[in-house]
């Protein structure tokens, strides 16, 4: 894939007005169906936070772009990087890093402060798709990433491999969309989405997987949903908000409190660095 491509403002203009149509056309969908898919609220908020989002993005990419210049710098090998094996090794090497990222987002909860953000809304539709957490950096999912700059891969070519897991992350939060069948074994898909953003018991911490859902096989953290209940979504304990300042910025306040309160420096890493609620 071509990084001009990639990178292209009306590509990108393109892109944006096809999520909004979706978005509008899922609602529609519901409203004919006689379903309660959306909470206006809520949806507006969720334009509101990843207003936020997009522009803190633009601000932090050039100090973003230093950690992995230096590592492409230094890398440990060059390769072709068109090549259909190097694209395929960025894939699968991406996938497994977000894996990882996306887990340890659930358990570690100065990255829980983050990732709640996204987890926040009630309704699961492609409005919350784009509810995104602000501090993704100061929580440090790059971190995650640098490796393949290391070993080779081009930053451009980092970054657009995991803007496609984003893009393709979008269509998977419709609570529309049928089962996939035997593509269900191998694809993250919008049934096995769902049952990650549940708020039940069997769901929780459950189906990591960007567009892939084999490591989450590998790995166990694989779960069907779950027969004999109706899935709720959102935080929980949470209160929901319709304020984007404060779904941003509302699980860094209470964790920052919590560990004001805790007596110790040992205490205070665990409600830092510990699970969420643990």
């Amino acid at each position: 894939m071509s990084m001009s491509l990639v990178f292209d403002p009306t590509l990108r203009r393109v892109i944006l007005a096809t999520a909004i149509g979706l978005m509008l056309l899922e609602y529609g969908i519901g409203r004919l169906a006689h379903r309660e898919t959306h909470d206006w609220r809520e949806s507006v908020a969720s334009f509101g936070v990843a207003l936020g989002q997009n522009l803190l993005r633009a601000v932090e990419a050039g100090i973003l772009a230093v950690p992995f210049a230096f590592l492409y710098e230094h890398r440990l090998f060059d390769f072709d990087q068109t090549g259909p094996l190097a694209l395929a090794g960025l894939f699968v090497s991406s996938e497994f890093l977000y894996y990882w990222q996306h887990r340890a987002s659930h358990r570690i909860r100065w990255m829980w402060a983050t990732h709640a953000v996204h987890h926040s809304t009630t309704r699961l539709n492609l409005t919350a798709a784009i509810r995104l957490g602000w501090t993704g950096n100061i929580s440090g999912n790059f971190l995650f990433f640098l490796p393949l700059a290391l070993i080779g891969f081009h930053p451009f070519a980092i970054v657009a491999m995991l803007g496609t897991n984003l893009l393709y992350q979008f269509f998977i939060h419709s609570d529309f969309a049928p089962n996939l069948g035997i593509l269900e074994w191998v694809l993250n898909t919008p049934s096995h989405h769902r049952v990650h953003h549940a708020c039940n018991e069997p769901c929780l911490d459950r189906n990591y997987g960007g567009i892939l859902i084999v490591f989450d096989r590998l790995f166990g953290t694989f779960a069907q949903r779950p027969s004999d209940q109706q899935l709720r979504y959102g935080v929980v304990g949470g209160t929901p908000s319709f304020n984007p300042v404060r779904i941003a910025l509302g699980e860094w306040i209470a964790m920052l409190h919590d560990a004001r309160k805790a007596q110790g420096t040992s205490a205070k890493l665990r409600v830092l660095l510990g699970p969420p609620g643990g």
